[in-house]
């Protein structure tokens, strides 16, 4: 496990962190700790705009709940007088599990406070079935955490596409699934008896952007999550805050026309962006071109990869489509930050370049005006992060609901 960054002084500090207040002053000092530590109490406290006599408490209830670690490799050369501990988020004796409920597999992980995966797996489904298949998802939890006894697990983030209701933790549809009305989040607490938050894996992906992304400020002002796969969705977010609309369902976008293609969709159109780049369809047509031989996304990854020019095209083609529809995003939301979850993008360099002249050909206003457009700052985990930002996102606004070491709760 990597070491924590150099210490940060504070007078290398502003007065107070910039973004949204959070609810209470723990979680005002455990995100100060997050984005400056190690750092002296007196110095977190200056960050997150309280005074340093107010630090001892909130330091030691984090503390207790396994939040933060005193670090003392991290302290300066001894000086006169009492020398001061930094502190740093704990990613030694706490974790949380991440899920991400997908199509044709789910996958499960285990993320530090810092949103770093130690351990991460993929298990194909007994069976779609809602019951056999949480059923499943659970057992998988409960052996996963059989191996991790030297950790205290602080909860479950679920994340999934299609229409998420996080409020009351429910799947309301996944079509590719053949799920809806599903109650995820109660489902698992009574089978596992860890808390659970579950939420769309856009939004959770905002999320994690803003907690550890490689642009965190800019996420934290405004960004747009554009994520591809067999699902199409997208989040949005404006000073820090999640937008979810009134049934939960914001940045429903599968169904927006971006071309003239003629492929048939669910919904009984032809021509919806999902429909047009969705993974199955790739699949079908690199079965159809011979691209491949068996249907099997990361075969045509893989076939693409080794130049295949019959993969590449079709990869470059998706690029082009993904590219039209974040054009149209940049100019709706003027984020400053679009960021893009999509296997050709993050594999190829040239479908990467592809997206980008697109974006920038097909966005008016957006493009070339100090936006950022960029690829998902967690490439070699997107969907474990998704799962794990769901939870981790609870315990970094509310830390005071986490339970302490020692109490029964634990």
């Amino acid at each position: 496990m990597t070491v924590d960054k150099t210490r940060t002084r504070r007078a290398d500090l502003p007065a107070q962190a910039r973004g949204r207040r959070a609810t209470d002053i723990t979680a005002d000092v455990l995100r100060a700790v997050l984005d400056h530590g190690p750092v002296a109490r007196s110095t977190a406290a200056k960050v997150a705009g309280y005074s340093a006599a107010s630090m001892t408490g909130v330091a030691n209830l984090l503390i207790d709940k396994g939040l933060l670690r005193e670090a003392p490799e991290a302290a300066g050369p001894p000086g006169v007088g009492r020398p001061h501990v930094p502190l740093t988020i704990d990613t030694k004796s706490t974790a949380v599990v991440g899920v991400h409920l997908a199509v044709p597999r789910f996958t499960l992980a285990l993320l530090d406070l810092r949103g770093r995966v130690l351990l991460e797996h993929k298990h194909e489904y007994d069976d779609l079935d809602p019951d056999v298949a949480l059923t499943q998802v659970a057992r998988s939890v409960r052996g996963l955490l059989a191996d991790v006894e030297d950790r205290r697990i602080l909860g479950i983030g679920v994340a999934t596409g299609g229409w998420v209701d996080a409020a009351r933790g429910v799947v309301v549809e996944h079509p590719l699934l053949g799920w809806a009305d599903v109650p995820v989040r109660d489902r698992l607490v009574a089978e596992i008896g860890l808390p659970v938050a579950i939420d769309g894996h856009s939004r959770a992906l905002v999320r994690a952007e803003q907690l550890f992304g490689a642009h965190v400020d800019r996420a934290r002002s405004s960004i747009v999550q554009l994520f591809v796969g067999n699902v199409v969705d997208v989040a949005f977010a404006t000073a820090g805050s999640v937008q979810q609309g009134p049934r939960s369902a914001a940045g429903a976008v599968a169904h927006l026309k971006i071309d003239d293609s003629t492929e048939p969709c669910a919904c009984g159109k032809v021509g919806c962006f999902e429909a047009a780049v969705s993974e199955r369809t790739l699949v079908r047509r690199a079965l159809d071109n011979g691209a491949i031989d068996r249907p099997v996304f990361r075969d045509l990854l893989a076939a693409a990869s080794a130049g295949d020019p019959r993969a590449v095209a079709l990869l470059e083609e998706r690029a082009r489509l993904v590219g039209r529809a974040a054009a149209i995003l940049l100019d709706l939301f003027d984020p400053d930050l679009l960021t893009v979850v999509e296997a050709g993008e993050r594999l190829l360099p040239h479908c990467r370049a592809v997206l980008r002249a697109e974006v920038a050909a097909g966005s008016t206003a957006g493009a070339g005006s100090g936006q950022v457009v960029a690829g998902t700052s967690f490439p070699d985990h997107v969907l474990a992060t998704a799962g794990g930002a769901v939870i981790l996102d609870r315990i970094y606004a509310s830390p005071t609901a986490v339970p302490g070491r020692f109490s029964r709760a634990s």
